[in-house]
C-alpha cells in the first residue's frame, strides 16, 4: 500500500499526490446557499408499535418543557430511556418544526450527527473540513432559533454532552443518560409496574394487540397471573420483558411455561462469579435463554451475535460483516460465498429481539447492555480476546483503501466500528500487522477530515506495533513514520516531522534500494517539508532525484512522475523561476489528462497550479478558464469542504478581484 505524501503546499498551489475527500452534498460555486428548510424531522428509528405505558412520564416531561428548556431521561440500562425519548419525539413532532436526534455515546458519533444537522439545515459551514467549525455553526444556529427539539441519546458522558449544548437555548434539549443528570432536570424512568409490564409482555408475545390496559381482560386470568409473575421476576425491566415476550412468541406456548425455564437458567447464572453476574439478572437470563435457542437452530446466527457484541452497537453495516467473514471462523466464513445466509441469521436474531435490522440501509443494531452481557458470559478472558482479535481482523479486511475517493462513503460507514476496534486493540494488546494496518487506515481517513487530535494516537499506536512486530527497519514501519510525519506537518509541527521523514528515507534506501518508487516518494516528502520551511537549496536536489527515479522506474507517463514534476515546478515558482516552472506544469497536466482522465482531481490540481503560474505572470485570460475547469472537476468529484476545493475557490475569487482592479484581462508579461 502506498503511503500518503506530506500535504505541504505553497499558497495557491496544490502539490504532491492529491488526497481526495469523501462527499455527498455538492454546492455550485458562487451560488447562494439554499434557504433553511421549513421543517426537519430527523429521527433514525421508526415509531415503536409496541410502546406501552409511560404516560405519566411523558406528560410530566411535556409539562416541564412548557417552562424549561432542557430535561434528561435517566435510569439504568435496559429501562427504556431511548424508547421513551423516541415516543416523545413522535408524539409531539407537530409542535416542533425541527426535531434532531443525535447519538451522544462518543465524540465521533456526536460530531458526525452535528455535521448531518448542518447539512439538513443547509448551513454555509456544512462542508467545512474541520468538524469543530461545523459543530459551532450548528450550536450558533440553535442559539439563534427556537421551535426545535434536540435529543442527545446515550449521553452517559455528561462532560461531552455539555460541549455540544449551545448557550442561550431557545429550543428544547432532551438527553437520555444512565447518570444522574447535572446538565438538566432529571426524569427517572421507573421499572414497569405489574399491569403495565404484563400488558407490554403479552403484546410482545403476540397474545394482545391493543395498548389499552383494558385489553388485559381479553386473556384468561391464569395468563394474566403468569404474565404478572414474569414481570415481578424481571423487576419490570422492559429489555428483559421484550426478550421474554419474543421467546414466548417463538415457542407459541402458554405464558406460564416460560418462568420455570427462566428460573432454571437463572440458578446457573447465580453460580457464576460476581464479575459475570453484576449486570441485571433478568436481562442476562432472558438473553441466555434466547441465545441457547438460536444456537440450536442456527449456529451462524449465534456466532454473528458474538461478533456484534464487539463492534459499535449502532449502524453496523451488513456488507462489513460479509466482507470480513473470512476472518471470523469456519461458521461465518460461508457468508463470503453466499451473502444471503445473512438474511436468515438476522431474521433469527430479530425474531428474539436480540438485534434490530434496518433493511432499507442494510444496518444492524444491538443494545449496549446486551453487548456487555454477551461478553461477560464468554467462558474466560482468553475467549474474549480471541473474539476481539477476530473482529479486528474482519474490520481490517473490510476497511477499504482510503486513497481511492470512491471508497470514502464506505470508510464513513465503517468508521465507528474501526474506532471500536482501536479500543479492542488497546484493551487486549492486539499487536498484529492487521491491527497496525487498520489503525493506519483509520487515522489516514481522520486526517483527511482534519480530525488531527483523533488521528495522532492511532498513527502513533500503528507505528509502535509495526516497530515491535515487523521491526524498526521494515518498509511498513517506514510507512507509519511517513504518515505520522505528514500529520505533524499538517499541524505545523515541522521539527517533530523532520526526524521521522529522515528515518523513513533511510529505511527505504537500505531495505528497498536507492531506485525504489517508495524511496522516491520519501525523497519527495522530505523535499516538501524543506520547501515549506523556505529551505529551497536543500529541497532542490531531493526533488530532482525523486523525479529521476520516477522517470526511470515508473516511466515518463506515470502519475507519480506528474506529481514530481508539479512539486519541482512549485519550488521554481517559490523562487520566481517562472520560465523553468512552466514546461514542468504543462507536462504534468498533459500526463494527467492522458493517464488519469480529464475529470480526475489530480488533473484539476494541475489546472490550478498552471493557472496560478499564469496569474503570477499577469496572464489572467489564460488563467481564468483553467480555474473554472479545475473548480468544476473538484465540485463534482470531491466534497466542497476538501482543502483543495476551497483553495481553488480562493484562487478563483482572487483572480476575479485582480481582473476587476487591473481591467478585464490584466497585463501580460
Amino acid at each position: 500500500m502506498d503511503e500518503p505524501h506530506n500535504q505541504v503546499t505553497n499558497p495557491g498551489s496544490i502539490q504532491g499526490l492529491v488526497n481526495e475527500n469523501k462527499g455527498t452534498v455538492i454546492q455550485n460555486f458562487g451560488a447562494q446557499a439554499p434557504r433553511t428548510p421549513e421543517r426537519v424531522f430527523d429521527v433514525p428509528y421508526a415509531r415503536n408499535d409496541l410502546f406501552t405505558g409511560r404516560g405519566d412520564l411523558l406528560k410530566r416531561l411535556h409539562d416541564h418543557f412548557r417552562q424549561q428548556r432542557a430535561a434528561a431521561i435517566n435510569g439504568l440500562g435496559g429501562i427504556g430511556k431511548t424508547q421513551a425519548a423516541l415516543e416523545y419525539a413522535y408524539r409531539h413532532k407537530d409542535e416542533y418544526p425541527y426535531v434532531f436526534w443525535t447519538n451522544a455515546a462518543g465524540d465521533v458519533t456526536l460530531s458526525d450527527d452535528f455535521v448531518k444537522i448542518a447539512r439538513l439545515l443547509r448551513l454555509p459551514e456544512k462542508d467545512e473540513a474541520d468538524q469543530t467549525v461545523v459543530v459551532e455553526a450548528v450550536k450558533n444556529w440553535l442559539a439563534e432559533h427556537d421551535g426545535w427539539l434536540l435529543i442527545l441519546d446515550n449521553a452517559d458522558d455528561l462532560a461531552l454532552a455539555r460541549r455540544f449544548i449551545p448557550a442561550g437555548v431557545h429550543g428544547h434539549i432532551l438527553l437520555t443518560t444512565r447518570k444522574a443528570a447535572t446538565v438538566a432536570r432529571g426524569f427517572s424512568v421507573a421499572a414497569m409496574d405489574e399491569e403495565e409490564g404484563a400488558l407490554f409482555l403479552l403484546r410482545r408475545a403476540g397474545k394482545l394487540a391493543s395498548p389499552d390496559p383494558a385489553a388485559l381482560a381479553q386473556v384468561s386470568a391464569s395468563e394474566r397471573e403468569a404474565a404478572v409473575a414474569i414481570v415481578r421476576e424481571m423487576a419490570g425491566l422492559p429489555l428483559a420483558l421484550t426478550q421474554a415476550g419474543a421467546y414466548i412468541a417463538d415457542a407459541a406456548s402458554p405464558v406460564a411455561d416460560y418462568l420455570p425455564a427462566y428460573k432454571r437458567r437463572r440458578t446457573g447464572l447465580l453460580a457464576r462469579s460476581d464479575e459475570e453476574s453484576q449486570y441485571p439478572a433478568s436481562v442476562a437470563t432472558t438473553w441466555l435463554l434466547s441465545f441457547e435457542k438460536v444456537a440450536r437452530r442456527d449456529p451462524l446466527a449465534a456466532e454473528l451475535l458474538l461478533v456484534l457484541a464487539f463492534l459499535a452497537p449502532d449502524a453496523i453495516p451488513e456488507e462489513l460483516l460479509i466482507t470480513g467473514a473470512s476472518e471470523l471462523g469456519p461458521t461465518l466464513q460461508p457468508l463470503v460465498g453466499d451473502p444471503t445466509l445473512l438474511n436468515d441469521a438476522c431474521a433469527a436474531l430479530s425474531h428474539f429481539s436480540l438485534v434490530q435490522r434496518d433493511t432499507a440501509q442494510r444496518l444492524l443494531a444491538i443494545h449496549r447492555l446486551v453487548q456487555t452481557i454477551i461478553q461477560a458470559n464468554l467462558p474466560d478472558d482468553e475467549t474474549r480476546r480471541q473474539w476481539a482479535e477476530s473482529v479486528v481482523r474482519a474490520v481490517n479486511k473490510a476497511f477499504p483503501d482510503v486513497e481511492n475517493i470512491n471508497n470514502w462513503p464506505q470508510c464513513e460507514r465503517y468508521l465507528p466500528h474501526a474506532l471500536a476496534c482501536a479500543a479492542l486493540i488497546e484493551d487486549y494488546s492486539l499487536e498484529l500487522p492487521e491491527s497496525a494496518r487498520l489503525l493506519n487506515q483509520t487515522a489516514y481517513y481522520l486526517n483527511d477530515r482534519a480530525r488531527y487530535e483523533q488521528a495522532v494516537p492511532m498513527y502513533e499506536r500503528a507505528l509502535a506495533i509495526r516497530e515491535r512486530v515487523l521491526g524498526a527497519e521494515h518498509p511498513n514501519t517506514a510507512q507509519s513514520l511517513s504518515n505520522l510525519a505528514a500529520l505533524y506537518d499538517s499541524q505545523g509541527r515541522y521539527e517533530e516531522a523532520l526526524p521521522l521523514l529522515e528515518r523513513a528515507l533511510a529505511i527505504y534506501e537500505q531495505v528497498l534500494g536507492a531506485e525504489h518508487p517508495r524511496t522516491a516518494t520519501s525523497l519527495n516528502n522530505l523535499a516538501e517539508l524543506y520547501r515549506s520551511q523556505g529551505k529551497y537549496e536543500e529541497a532542490l536536489p531531493l526533488y530532482e532525484r525523486a523525479l529521476a527515479i520516477y522517470e526511470r522506474v515508473l516511466g515518463a507517463e506515470h502519475p507519480r512522475t506528474a506529481m514530481s514534476l508539479s512539486n519541482l515546478a512549485a519550488l521554481y515558482d517559490s523562487q520566481g523561476r517562472y520560465e523553468e516552472a512552466l514546461p514542468l506544469l504543462e507536462r504534468a497536466l498533459a500526463i494527467r489528462e492522458r493517464v488519469l482522465g480529464a475529470e480526475h482531481p489530480h488533473t484539476a490540481a494541475s489546472l490550478n497550479n498552471l493557472a496560478g503560474l499564469y496569474r503570477s505572470q499577469g496572464r489572467y485570460e489564460e488563467a481564468l478558464p483553467m480555474y473554472e475547469r479545475a473548480l468544476a472537476i473538484l465540485m463534482d468529484r470531491l466534497w466542497p469542504q476538501h482543502p483543495n476545493t476551497r483553495l481553488v475557490q480562493e484562487n478563483y475569487r482572487a483572480l476575479l478581484e485582480r481582473m476587476g482592479k487591473d481591467g478585464e484581462g490584466g497585463q501580460g508579461l
